[in-house]
């Protein structure tokens, strides 16, 4: 039997929650993480002071299971090196790497010899197969997913094609799951656990500006479109993101439009800027990269990181239970 997503991560729920940029800060990770899932923080393009401060919120919040999730492609290989040193030197075993695209092999050798669990997010047969040869998750992202979209693939037809080729292989649906009935629908595609991104954008503990929020608990997946118009400081990659007067039209000036602050340090937030409105956002909210999946038909609220796992947790995957602990719970019952 193929060991489940809560097997291979020491979980409670084979659930991982996206590890967004901005979004996902330390406090949403360590709630999911405390409430038996995998939490993940965005490393994005942090490194250095801002990445240790980051680090250290983490792994003093929960004593669970975690991730720090990276980018290769934002920050190009020295400093993706750099990011990847701090890690593994200032957090302890039970913090997973979560890469969202490929990284070079060198970095993949180099997480699995520190013994540390490696998660890869992926949009192709190829990357998945190449993820799992390394002693990866494979986490296949279908393009009903919000934010930034590594493949043309829908997610059950990328986790069938991944389990075709990966018998034995854990691997993790995303994209366009906002319910239980979604999670099933993968795991009968052949997943052994989800991976959640826009459930999470909305809970309490997500660090998405308010009015993000309300949009995206507003809005259904005839509201999201996939661009290319959210570009400045991540080039090159489609996105799928609510409809905002900036994907209608893509020929307006690149200004200033607002202010927003990351581990203490302020920036100008320009018109077709990739970083989404956190709460240390001002300014035009409503022009700002809000991404979103498929899945916003299904999320009507906010919640906490505990509710959105509990909703999912009945119909997950948990821990592999042995046949002698199978044969010990018959003869209870």
């Amino acid at each position: 039997m193929r060991p489940t997503l809560a097997d291979v991560l020491g979980l409670d729920v084979s659930l991982l929650q996206s590890g967004m940029g901005g979004v996902a800060g330390s406090e949403l990770a360590c709630a999911v993480s405390n409430a038996g899932a995998a939490g993940c923080a965005g490393g994005y393009k942090l490194v250095d002071g801002a990445l240790s401060a980051m680090l250290e919120r983490l792994t003093t919040g929960t004593d669970r299971p975690v991730g720090v999730n990276l980018i290769p492609e934002v920050v190009g290989p020295d400093d993706l090196d750099r990011q990847v040193a701090q890690v593994l030197a200032e957090t302890p075993g039970r913090v997973h790497l979560s890469f969202f695209g490929m990284p070079g092999d060198a970095v993949l050798e180099r997480v699995t010899a520190a013994g540390r669990q490696l998660v890869v997010q992926v949009g192709t047969v190829e990357d998945g197969v190449h993820a799992a040869g390394a002693g990866a998750v494979v986490v296949a992202q279908g393009i009903e997913a919000g934010g930034h979209l590594l493949g043309t693939w829908r997610r059950d037809e990328l986790v069938a094609a991944l389990r075709a080729e990966l018998p034995d292989a854990c691997v993790a649906a995303a994209g366009g799951i906002g319910s239980p009935g979604d999670a099933e629908r993968a795991l009968a595609a052949g997943a052994d656990g989800v991976l959640l991104g826009t459930a999470f954008v909305v809970a309490h503990e997500s660090r998405a500006h308010g009015r993000f929020k309300a949009a995206v608990t507003a809005a259904d997946d005839t509201d999201t479109v996939i661009t290319d118009v959210y570009e400045i400081g991540w080039p090159g990659r489609r996105h799928r993101v609510l409809a905002t007067a900036v994907t209608a039209d893509p020929g307006q000036p690149k200004k200033f439009i607002g202010r927003t602050v990351v581990e203490g340090k302020p920036y100008l937030v320009p018109r077709f800027s990739s970083a989404v409105p956190t709460d240390a956002t001002s300014g035009r909210i409503e022009e700002m990269a809000m991404y979103c999946g498929e899945s916003c038909s299904a999320v009507s609220g906010e919640l906490s990181a505990a509710d959105v796992v509990a909703a999912f947790a009945r119909v997950l995957p948990g821990p592999e239970v042995s046949e002698n602990e199978q044969r010990m719970e018959s003869h209870v019952r």
